[in-house]
């Protein structure tokens, strides 16, 4: 009887660990969605931070998912379409919205290309790099891009922008940096990925430090940190390319280029005696049939 009663309540454990990283996904979906609405009444920097917000619950569902040996295809799917929605469509009605709407009748172009590359991103992604262990990115990853274009409008409202940067044109600038984080989504520049915490190596320590500053910073002065820190990150993986050489780094075969192997005696074999339900199953079946007598 103990042995029985413990197994469905490992499976309702198992069932609340798998919907984990889910929530957060959709807490990514959220924010995003969010995010549009709160650009849409004129309050742009909140809007920026929401997106922020999505970067962050986009972190934690990709970790939780590793860490509790959750992850599946239908969790990489869901990711991929909320990220088209939180880091493609709200990032670029924010700047739509806070920068663009007023430049004619057809700015909004600018905004759909900026939502076509975060597309084109996401789809190569899942194609090429999708549940493997990475330690570059292939282009500039969509959160990146995204976040440092919903905060772009917070970090043009500092002391700094205004003493320092009074004669950049903030909407025109705002177009270029659209096409610019576009561009270097579907480009074959390489962006290392932040690495693991750990106290026993140096890059686990270094992530730890900086995730250390991450936090102050974006606590203490958020539109001080996140937009910089994105352009750094941005130039960073551009200058790191350059120096390694482009030729040497690309990916082996073009990801838009969808070709499948096809072989007749790749036939996969059915193990019936592995389908068969296990005896545990049948004797609770036929205990709650009599029950139910």
């Amino acid at each position: 009887m103990i042995a029985e009663s413990a197994v469905p309540q490992r499976r309702r454990l198992r069932r609340g660990v798998v919907i984990l990283p889910s929530a957060f996904t959709l807490g990514n979906l959220f924010l995003g969605i969010w995010a549009i609405v709160t650009a849409s009444r004129g309050e742009y920097a909140a809007a920026g931070w929401m997106i922020v917000g999505a970067a962050i619950m986009d972190l934690l569902d990709g970790r939780i998912a590793r860490f509790t040996a959750t992850g599946s295809a239908f969790g990489e799917e869901l990711d991929s379409l909320v990220d088209a929605i939180s880091f493609g469509v709200a990032p670029a009605m924010i700047a739509y919205f806070a920068f663009l709407r007023e430049g004619g009748e057809w700015s909004w172009i600018l905004a759909f290309l900026y939502i076509v590359c975060a597309v084109f991103r996401l789809a190569r992604f899942n194609i090429e790099q999708a549940g493997t262990a990475k330690a570059n990115f292939h282009g500039l990853p969509s959160p990146t891009a995204g976040s440092c274009l919903a905060t772009y409008f917070a970090f043009t409202q500092t002391a700094f922008w205004g003493a320092f940067l009074p004669q950049v044109p903030v909407a025109r600038t705002a177009g270029w940096l659209m096409l610019f984080m576009g561009v270097l989504m579907v480009s074959n520049v390489l962006y290392p990925v932040v690495p693991r915490f750990s106290l026993r190596t140096w890059g686990g320590r270094f992530a730890i430090f900086l995730m250390a500053v991450a936090v102050v910073s974006a606590f203490t002065a958020p539109a001080y940190f996140f937009f910089p820190f994105s352009i750094v990150y941005v130039t960073w993986g551009l200058l790191r390319s350059v120096g390694m050489g482009f030729l040497e780094r690309l990916p082996e075969r073009d990801p838009l280029y969808d070709e499948v192997d096809e072989d007749p005696d790749d036939e996969r074999e059915l193990d019936y005696e592995a389908m068969r339900p296990r005896r545990r199953f049948i004797r609770r079946r036929r205990t709650d049939r009599e029950e139910r007598r």
